[in-house]
């Protein structure tokens, strides 16, 4: 597949996926919805190993990075699931666009990298600004619960934690056998915690919508973007990757609006322009600032 295609693939599904958690989980239990998508994206991804003859290490070393991962998915997915049932679609996706500022101060701790500038500490701050526009805006002028956006800042956290912890483990292993060791730990459970919780299998209360969000995460969110997303990591540079963070919160705040008539005010439009502009900067902000200075230096001399 050309890099471009995988490129275009993982803005369409991240920016579809906090919209098909919102529609999956309507018809049927946040913890069925969820453990029914990680059942679908382990048999899928099980027969892809099994005829493309992948090789899955099962090392001490390789047990801790699919732990590592699946605690990653387990936490971030089942908050998020949670988070669904009184937050937006496009307010997900916007918080879980704070995900590489996250990660960038546990990976200062954890894996010793280079402390923060002052631009990118003039950008965190920035997108807490934001971040608290939108928190508001949930709270005062859409009325919701303040449970869900604890899930789902709970949700991201988990996410970066995670994320950072898997690049302490220095084991070259295939996207696939990650994804399926991975998903072999967390899909019991997944149906452990949907079985205490719920129990309930009533199909004949399921909505038609319901369920085929369920597959279309199964297959697309959990499996096919997961490919696709190592695809263009490999491929592309790590600035044009860090780029969907920008883009797909905004696609997800209108596919919301238009698809599942969420609401957007002024404030909450304010608040994720705000976060946006806090990630442009954090991402690209010394590079575009180092280019200017440059320039600059070549006129006086």
């Amino acid at each position: 597949m050309p890099v471009q295609a995988s490129y275009i693939l993982v803005i369409m599904i991240w920016s579809t996926t906090p919209l098909g958690i919102v529609i999956s989980s309507a018809g049927m239990s946040p913890t069925l919805s969820v453990f029914l998508r990680m059942a679908i994206a382990l048999v899928l991804c099980f027969f892809i190993i099994l005829i493309g003859r992948y090789r899955v290490p099962v090392s001490r070393r390789a047990w801790i990075l699919y732990c590592y991962s699946g605690l990653g998915i387990f936490g971030g997915m089942l908050l998020s699931y949670l988070a669904a049932q009184t937050v937006p679609s496009g307010v997900i996706s916007l918080v879980f666009g704070l995900a590489p500022v996250l990660s960038g101060l546990f990976a200062q701790h954890l894996l010793h990298e280079a402390r923060f500038s002052v631009l990118k500490w003039l950008a965190l701050a920035l997108s807490f600004v934001g971040l608290y526009l939108v928190v508001m805006s949930q709270l005062t002028e859409l009325d919701l619960a303040p449970r869900g956006l604890i899930y789902v800042l709970g949700a991201v956290t988990c996410f970066s934690l995670c994320g950072v912890m898997v690049k302490r483990v220095r084991l070259v292993v295939h996207p696939l056998a990650t994804t399926f060791g991975s998903l072999l730990l967390v899909t019991p459970m997944f149906g452990l915690v949907w079985w205490v919780s719920d129990g309930q299998l009533d199909t004949q209360s399921w909505q038609q919508s319901s369920v085929l969000a369920t597959v279309y995460l199964g297959v697309f969110g959990s499996l096919i973007g997961f490919i696709a997303y190592f695809h263009v990591l490999q491929k592309l540079k790590a600035s044009t990757v860090a780029l969907t963070t920008l883009i797909t919160p905004g696609f997800a705040l209108l596919l919301g609006a238009w698809i599942n008539n969420e609401r957007i005010t002024l404030t909450l439009l304010t608040g994720a322009s705000i976060i946006m502009i806090s990630l442009a900067v954090f991402q690209f902000g010394e590079s575009g600032w180092s280019a200017v200075s440059n320039r600059m230096k070549k006129r006086l001399l």
